[in-house]
């Protein structure tokens, strides 16, 4: 079903039916339509009232028609909202749950609005790169005054239904139904079904006391925060449209704005990222009705940074929580930073102390493994040694009740040797958090060959609990993000010894887009983390050549910020990266070592390296099963090694500039004597793309 009609008495009700979130398919409105047709020609209606079923009223376009004839093909969205504002019948719109998008634009084409308290009210179009594109950058101004209008479509951010019925002067909601509300919303429709001439939101006027002076206020600070971004300063337009122009003027120029940004690489990158991050939950032999273990205590083993950024995951969500160290002073100082990092966010409002209260309440500590066996799922974020871990493990298989998952935070270790050390490794998994694991996005869920389904089922519904996207990867050394990032690490001091600094390899990345490049990156890491991983492969992958210079670094204690110098110096308590002279001199001394004549190096070049490196490997990762699509790897770059957004990820950026172009790079950097002339052969998977003209989206 895509959308259905009952008579409730002399009220025709239209009911969207096309779960989850009633998208407005072209099915859906083509069902719609008929159904319009028919109560609109039944002489017994009186009134119409438009709802969803489910849990939202609608929650807009259909994302996945978005560039297919579908998306235009009619009944178009437009069309539908033209023909519910010539309804010779009132229609009213019945919102609750979600009304988002294209659908709170379907809601402002009816004549009345009422709405259920709690309903998530939003024009999100901003964030996959447009504008909203059927009416919403005209009516809701209308509606709800330039500013709060503005504000809406600029943020994308939902707003409560009580929030909005509350604004002063808003003409967006009738009623505000407590109760049931599509019993209230055929009383109302009965109650306005004679009245006449029935009301258009194209008729109101956008009002404010100084429109000019605002709407330059909007300009500077949303191009200020949106550089990037096109969408935004182009929704600041299209609103300015709705009051300085005719209406039907209006809708033209926000269409053609929707249309022509629709075509932007950034667009296309938000729409990858969208869908990207909803494929992440789909794990072809897991379904989504297999059914999961209860986790209503958890233990975390270590107290330290990641220790307490884990735990803290887990009490925002209300889970109760033990952590258990070694020696009670570590106890201590783990939970004052806890403590800390809470006191922090209500100092900022962005949580009260009551709050701070409750969710301190749920976090017990102890000494001894004894008191764990009544959690559910422990997790592990101890020191990253295979040793220190068996020990860890072995203990847990002892004291740990039957069923309960024992989770591993490793960042590179095999977890199916971690799974070994027990009797249970069908209850192992990998989660691998990321630093502060508090506040980024990313878990990589990491499963074992005997991981079992529930388990992993489990822990990725866990994940979402706890408001983190998570990516599965198989077994490998670094999983997806970590082995990748090393190629792009081994890029960055080739860079160094062929005649860069570390500050313009930086600039030049982080011009790119990336939060933070590389040199930066693992000054604030701890350049010994590295060092630590790259002894172990001297002797696991004697073949694999790196840059000497972190080595060098490193042995001149210069381990980041922790220590106030690495790459960069750094003043005591300060963050901000001071180029070295002292670095550059270590540099320029191991670069005559080995013979090399410093060349120039473009910031073209810089990025190319860089970015190709992690493409490549991405490809092999994909090919080898480790990820289950080229998309993950995008999210997991996204969310937790801050790849620009805007261009989607280093799998989708490769597809835009064209696999070709890339392979063609590639075979350039494998003629340089400097470079790894083996790492820039095409991955298998990468070749038959470019081969078959094919993309890895």
């Amino acid at each position: 079903m895509t959308a259905t009609c009952q008579t409730r008495g002399a009220v025709a009700v239209i009911t969207l039916d096309n779960p989850p979130v009633n998208g407005l398919g072209y099915d859906t409105r083509v069902a719609f339509a008929r159904h319009l047709e028919a109560a609109l020609a039944d002489a017994a209606v009186k009134a119409i009232v438009v709802t969803g079923a489910g849990k939202a009223f609608s929650g807009g376009a259909d994302i996945r028609e978005f560039g297919s004839p579908k998306a235009v093909a009619e009944p178009n969205l437009l069309s539908l909202i033209l023909a519910l504002e010539a309804s010779t019948k009132p229609v009213v719109a019945a919102v609750h749950s979600v009304c988002m998008g294209g659908g709170l634009e379907l809601a402002l084409g009816c004549h009345y609005r009422v709405a259920a308290p709690g309903a998530q009210v939003a024009l999100p179009e901003v964030k996959i790169g447009l504008i909203p594109g059927a009416g919403g950058t005209q009516r809701l101004p209308r509606v709800l005054g330039l500013e709060n209008a503005l504000n809406m479509i600029v943020s994308g951010e939902p707003v409560p239904s009580e929030l909005l019925f509350k604004a002063p002067g808003q003409q967006l909601f009738d009623r505000l139904i407590e109760g049931d509300l599509l019993e209230g919303a055929c009383s109302f429709a009965l109650e306005f079904a004679d009245r006449r001439p029935l009301p258009l939101v194209r008729h109101l006027k956008v009002t404010h006391p100084n429109p000019e002076a605002y709407l330059q206020f909007a300009r500077n600070t949303v191009g200020a925060m949106a550089k990037n971004f096109p969408a935004p300063l182009k929704c600041v337009d299209a609103v300015a449209n709705a009051l300085t122009k005719p209406f039907d003027e209006g809708m033209r120029l926000e269409r053609e704005t929707f249309v022509n940004l629709m075509m932007t690489p950034e667009c296309r990158a938000l729409r990858h990222a969208f869908v990207a991050e909803r494929a992440t939950t789909k794990i072809p032999d897991v379904p989504a009705d297999t059914p999961v273990r209860a986790v209503g205590k958890l233990a975390v083993i270590g107290a330290g940074t990641m220790g307490g950024g884990i735990a803290m995951n887990f009490l925002n969500a209300g889970i109760p929580v033990t952590i258990l160290e070694m020696k009670q002073e570590a106890l201590d100082k783990g939970v004052a930073t806890i403590r800390r990092n809470y006191e922090a966010q209500v100092k900022k409002g962005k949580l009260k102390q009551d709050k701070l209260e409750q969710r301190m309440a749920l976090l017990s500590t102890t000494l001894s493994y004894a008191d764990l066996k009544e959690a559910d799922m422990v997790i592990e974020a101890v020191f990253e040694d295979l040793a220190v871990k068996e020990q860890v493990f072995r203990t847990l298989d002892e004291v740990m009740k039957s069923g309960a998952i024992l989770a591993t935070n490793t960042s590179t270790l095999d977890v199916d040797k971690i799974a070994a050390f027990t009797k249970r490794p069908q209850d192992v998994i990998g989660t691998h958090f990321f630093s502060p694991a508090n506040v980024m996005k990313l878990l990589e869920v990491v499963r074992g060959e005997k991981t079992a389904r529930d388990v992993l089922a489990t822990v990725m519904q866990l994940g979402k609990k706890i408001r983190k996207t998570c990516v599965v990867s198989g077994v490998c050394d670094g999983f997806i993000g970590n082995r990748m990032i090393e190629q792009y690490s081994r890029q960055a001091g080739f860079l160094l010894e062929e005649g860069c600094t570390p500050a313009q390899v930086d600039k030049a990345i982080e011009r790119f887009g990336f939060a933070m490049g590389p040199f930066r990156m693992g000054d604030l890491a701890g350049n010994d983390v590295g060092w630590y991983i790259r002894k172990r492969r001297y002797v696991e992958k004697p073949h694999l050549r790196y840059s000497k210079t972190a080595d060098l670094l490193c042995e001149m204690g210069r381990f980041g910020q922790k220590t106030g110098a690495g790459w960069y110096d750094y003043a005591p308590g300060k963050r901000d990266a001071i180029p070295s002279p002292l670095v550059v001199e270590m540099i320029e001394k191991h670069r005559a070592e080995l013979g090399i004549t410093p060349r120039k190096v473009s910031d073209e070049e810089i990025v190319q390296r860089l970015v190709y490196a992690l493409v490549n490997e991405g490809a092999r990762i994909v090919e080898e099963g480790i990820a289950l699509r080229a998309s993950d790897i995008d999210m997991v770059y996204l969310t937790g090694y801050g790849f620009p957004l805007w261009r989607g990820g280093p799998m989708k950026y490769a597809d835009e500039v064209g696999l070709f172009n890339v392979v063609q790079a590639m075979k350039r950097f494998a003629a340089n004597p400097n470079d790894d002339a083996a790492f820039w052969q095409p991955a298998p998977l990468l070749a038959k793309l470019v081969a078959e003209g094919r993309t890895f989206n």
